[in-house]
């Protein structure tokens, strides 16, 4: 088997949306040949020539390859943009069967009394991350404030979510960076944006070995979200946190209302 390290993402990305390893490599394969035999491509791939027939057999059920019943056969990948169309339909299907069973099933209530609005959660992965802001941010009725810390955190669907907002709610975006927030103002004309005094924004104030600031979500004043990019890895953590009076929005209201300057009255509350 090729040792090719782009060959070996695409059998572990295939495998990762479903696929066994021999289904995988023999896809793979396909898809590098204009069409091959059991023999051909178990040549290819070094999976066992028997295997092949179920592999193939398999990856015809799930519409990926064609087969041309000659002597011997003929195998051939479909085109790479059905392909993948047909594997971006197994997937959603996959996550909607999922969604629905997750959501008809009955919820299992805590052996505590604690209120939920006090407590703090951890998350990791900027996916994640950004689905979390987006959805707290979609439930804001007052105000909206982030801080932006990474450019990196500045893509397009939290650009597309942002001007997306209930316009009855201020939009208030901050950065340690003239760049970052030059972008804000050409690209969510609907928003507030200002260069904040937080020395902790500012990157040249950051030891390269410490974790940078992603970014700071606050909403409504009551739910936070922080998180941190390892400088390293690129990887991005975060905190939840929820209540008014909960000890980590209180101290985020307060930080903040010290980079916002006189733009929202964040310290009040």
């Amino acid at each position: 088997m090729t040792s090719d390290a782009t060959h070996e993402e695409a059998v572990s990305l295939l495998q990762e949306l479903g696929l066994k390893e021999y289904e995988a490599e023999c896809f793979v394969g396909l898809s590098r040949m204009s069409s091959g035999t059991a023999k051909g491509l178990s040549e290819v791939t070094e999976v066992p020539r028997t295997r092949v027939y179920d592999a193939v057999r398999i990856l015809e059920a799930k519409g990926l390859v064609e087969v041309q019943h000659s002597s011997p056969q003929q195998f051939r990948a479909v085109p790479l943009s059905e392909a993948t169309e047909t594997l971006r339909d197994q997937y959603e299907e996959r996550i909607e069967r999922l969604q629905s069973a997750l959501s008809e099933m009955g919820r299992i209530e805590a052996d505590n009394d604690e209120a939920e609005l006090q407590e703090v959660w951890s998350l990791s992965g900027s996916d994640a991350i950004e689905n979390r802001a987006a959805a707290i941010s979609a439930d804001a009725t007052d105000e909206v404030v982030l801080v932006i810390g990474s450019e990196a955190v500045l893509t397009e669907p939290l650009i597309k979510q942002l001007n997306s907002l209930d316009p009855n709610a201020d939009l208030i975006v901050g950065t340690g960076s003239a760049s970052i927030r030059d972008r804000v103002e050409q690209e969510i004309p609907r928003a507030t944006a200002f260069l904040s005094e937080l020395d902790w924004l500012h990157s040249e104030m950051i030891p390269e070995e410490d974790a940078a600031v992603g970014r700071l979500l606050l909403v409504d004043r009551s739910t936070m979200l922080v998180s941190s990019i390892n400088p390293q890895t690129g990887d991005e953590q975060a905190i939840f946190a929820t209540g008014l009076r909960n000890g980590l929005i209180v101290i985020a209201r307060r930080l903040l209302s010290q980079g916002v300057v006189e733009m929202t009255p964040l310290e009040q509350g």
